[in-house]
């Protein structure tokens, strides 16, 4: 028969068996971290990315008809957000050292400071990277200096591609994303369930790019004084502005100045390609080395202005350090090469210089400057997320 001192062992053992299994329990029971607030700072109600404030004018059919969003792939809070978080991610670059945002700061309107970007191990792209503020409004939809790329979606994963700048392949791509926890999560809240591949990759990164948009700018807010206008008229005084900065409005909307045939829409692009008369001859073909058409030789892409204050260097080369130095070149320096674009054509072919004064200049840089848009540089929804 077992004594009373077995008994008081084997009701203490009995215990001890029970508060083992009650921990464990408890310790299967507590809710796992969540990987995406451990790693992100994402806020609690997801970021406005679809429908901003945007005043009427730049709601107007003919801007409406500039925007190049794909039909299978509209813009969503959460698809943005999940492009934001791929934008910023520097583990899709060969060493992990490089990310989207690393060549498009946004400080800097989202391009680079530097001539040229460098890549993951040091080397330098072969342009500047150009602003993407605005993307989203370039009427036919190609993208890089030389139009290379057909759509938004085909380009975003090209630099990822490209030996220099992020150095990996597609289906590295896929496995970095795969083998981050806190992208399940963004994945099914962006497309509806877990699945991750390089379309929707693209995708989301995508729709992060066409919701960087500028609307707030000195520009806008004195645009609003005409809103039944389709256009202001280019001696039209803007309460808010300088007598300087008025006159720059007028030279460059007027014919003194010409800017406004390839920056005159509200969205300040082109949808076309043009040789602005950088070189007699040829240091870059362009657009001409993705056609074989020697008629598009030295042709480049028409990046929109807003913002342009702050995205020097300016040209595909990054060759001119200050606005300055841009409208001196308009003024004085354009070169006659074979396909300098008519818009910069005299009747009898030799290039059409401006010619303005020293006053003039400076006009039209204070009207540039309008175009500044600091709420877009620094909004928390388009800023890096990581921790």
């Amino acid at each position: 028969m077992p004594t009373k001192k077995t008994g008081v062992i084997v009701a203490l053992a009995t215990v001890i068996t029970l508060l083992i299994i009650a921990c464990n329990k408890n310790k299967t029971e507590l809710p796992q971290e969540d990987p995406v607030a451990k790693y992100l700072n994402l806020p609690a109600t997801v970021f406005n990315y679809t429908n901003p404030a945007m005043p009427a004018y730049l709601l107007s059919p003919p801007i409406q008809g500039q925007i190049n969003t794909a039909a299978n792939n509209q813009t969503t809070d959460w698809g943005a957000t999940l492009g934001r978080v791929l934008f910023y991610d520097k583990t899709l670059s060969k060493n992990k050292t490089i990310s989207c945002a690393s060549c498009h700061k946004q400080e800097n309107a989202f391009s680079d400071f530097e001539t040229l970007s460098k890549g993951f191990n040091g080397g330098l792209t072969g342009r500047n990277s150009m602003s993407l503020i605005d993307a989203k409004y370039y009427p036919n939809g190609r993208f890089f200096w030389d139009q290379r790329a057909a759509t938004l979606e085909q380009q975003v994963l090209m630099p990822i591609q490209d030996l220099v700048e992020m150095g990996i392949t597609l289906d590295t791509l896929v496995k970095r994303v795969q083998d981050q926890p806190y992208y399940p999560t963004l994945f099914t809240k962006a497309f509806g369930n877990t699945t991750i591949n390089s379309d929707l990759i693209s995708k989301a990164i995508s729709q992060f790019v066409r919701s960087i948009i500028s609307y707030q700018s000195k520009y806008d807010q004195g645009r609003q004084t005409f809103p039944a206008a389709p256009a202001p008229p280019p001696n039209a005084l803007f309460p808010n502005f300088t007598a300087q900065e008025n006159r720059g409005k007028e030279i460059f909307l007027s014919p003194i100045g010409g800017c406004a045939p390839c920056h005159g829409s509200e969205t300040f692009t082109a949808p076309d390609v043009k040789n602005n008369g950088l070189d007699a001859m040829l240091t870059d073909r362009g657009f001409g080395a993705v056609t074989n058409i020697p008629t598009d030789n030295g042709l480049f892409k028409v990046t929109s202005l807003r913002n342009v204050e702050l995205t020097a260097p300016y040209m595909h080369d990054g060759r001119f350090a200050t606005l300055e130095q841009v409208i001196d070149h308009y003024n004085s320096g354009v070169k006659n090469h074979p396909n300098l674009s008519p818009q910069l054509r005299l009747p009898n072919g030799q290039p059409r210089l401006l010619n303005i004064s020293a006053a003039d200049k400076a006009a039209l840089v204070a009207f540039l400057k309008t175009l500044t848009d600091r709420n877009v540089t620094s909004d928390v929804k388009f800023s890096n997320p990581f921790k």
